[in-house]
């Protein structure tokens, strides 16, 4: 595992390495850069590992992992980011995990589902009548015709009427993370299915694991990627590296933000690419709670489902921890997240007192809210197809003057928005890299 004094020590080789080369020799530092040392980097460095590359990780954090974080910052462990291995027959981190000597075991079905609009028990008729508009989506992707025309999820639904599409495209704010208007419907019907699995020891944990015995340079956001010679030339906090080639894995949202400044700019092929894709916005926050359950049994959930634009779900005591886990997308999650911890917090505790009772704000020690819509590494949860731009993920993969190559969960296809995606896609990359004149 990589400790604060291997760390030190790796960055200040860096730096004498390039105090001794300078900025201008001819010769290549390293053969490939990878920025970003989450799934997507991690596998594309173990796959140029294995082809024989020389291969250095350049991750702006102060952690590797990206998306996939196990947060301990409360004392329970919970996954803020990523948590399941969907798709679990094709995915990759089945084996990863096997190897590694950790379990995966199935989804589990919790301890009960509650439902509760405007944090009072919602009456049975409209439980009923908002379960049965929640398969629609699937129903009708099943039948409608996409060949000719692209549409929104929104459009999809649209003559379910304004009371009733607005209920049925609102668990996406759960697991797209985004409102059913700026959904491509081409894009969510071609996005994988299959088992999910879980990760108790804590999914982040797990590709932390993975990383360990790469050359990775924490603390090290890049700020420039110049190509306009033979190879490319990387620019972080210390100082510049000169490689072959270059694979990029930071999200999407930091991609479109300019955060990097590409030296020439990103053909223009790349930038409509990245026009055609957003990023969506789930977030969850953790509430510490002490000494008191309410009489909740440990590993319900309830849904506060009183308004679909507000939709969010909350984890009671998973795995019998003191803690409350909560789950919400779209632009609620924005707003929460620009408002900042304390608020979010306040908001969350109030709809806990009105669904629970008793005085929850006495029990709730502590919080924690990485949101990532405003992390400036991340700048969303993971990307999404706008509609009529479900084109642009197979564009984004596309290699950049045959030494630049964009590789994530953003260009996976069906694999999108999964830490099993981003590791394809990083392997997909790794394998173009390493079929270059060495």
């Amino acid at each position: 595992m990589l400790d604060r004094r291997s760390l030190l020590t790796g960055a200040s080789a860096m730096a004498a390495t390039l105090a001794g080369t300078g900025r201008n020799a001819s010769a290549a530092d390293v053969d490939v850069v990878i920025i970003g040392a989450g799934a997507a980097g991690i596998a594309a460095a173990h796959g140029l590992k294995v082809a024989g590359r020389t291969v250095i990780l350049l991750e702006a954090r102060n952690r590797i992992g990206g998306r996939a974080f196990t947060d301990t910052s409360l004392g329970p462990a919970y996954d803020a980011g990523a948590m399941f291995i969907h798709w679990a027959e094709r995915n990759p981190w089945v084996q990863i995990a096997r190897e590694l000597g950790v379990e995966t075991p199935n989804e589990p079905w919790g301890s009960g589902f509650r439902v509760f609009a405007d944090g009072k028990p919602m009456p049975e008729t409209d439980r009923l009548k908002r379960r049965s508009a929640f398969g629609q989506i699937d129903r009708r992707l099943e039948t409608v015709d996409l060949t000719k025309r692209d549409l929104s999820i929104a459009e999809l639904l649209g003559d379910l009427g304004p009371d009733m599409a607005p209920v049925a495209s609102s668990g996406l704010l759960l697991s797209i993370g985004e409102e059913s208007e700026r959904i491509s419907a081409r894009d969510y019907q071609r996005l994988w299915a299959g088992d999910d699995l879980v990760v108790p020891s804590g999914y982040g944990n797990l590709v932390t694991r993975h990383g360990a015995g790469l050359d990775i340079r924490l603390n090290e956001p890049v700020s420039t990627i110049a190509w306009d010679g033979p190879g490319v030339v990387v620019t972080s906090p210390s100082g510049s590296l000169r490689a072959s080639a270059c694979i990029v894995t930071v999200p999407v949202g930091v991609l479109k933000a300019s955060t990097i400044r590409f030296t020439p700019e990103l053909p223009a092929t790349t930038r409509d690419a990245l026009s055609g894709i957003g990023m969506g916005a789930l977030t969850k926050i953790a509430l510490k709670v002490e000494g008191e359950r309410f009489g909740v049994t440990a590993g319900m959930s309830f849904l506060e489902a009183g308004s679909p634009k507000t939709l969010m779900n909350f984890d009671l005591f998973p795995d019998d921890q003191d803690i409350v886990i909560g789950y919400f997308g779209g632009d609620h999650a924005r707003d929460l997240a620009k408002a900042g911890t304390a608020e979010a917090q306040a908001h969350v505790t109030d709809l806990l007192s009105q669904m629970l009772g008793g005085d929850v704000r006495k029990a709730v020690k502590a919080c924690s809210f990485p949101a990532w819509w405003t992390d400036p590494f991340s700048l969303g949860s993971y990307s999404v197809c706008l509609p009529g731009r479900e084109t642009a993920r197979d564009a984004l993969a596309q290699p950049i003057g045959g030494r630049i190559f964009i590789a994530g969960e953003a260009t996976a296809g069906g694999g999108a928005m999964t830490v099993g995606g981003a590791t394809l896609a990083g392997r997909v990359a790794a394998a173009a890299v390493a079929r270059l004149k060495a």
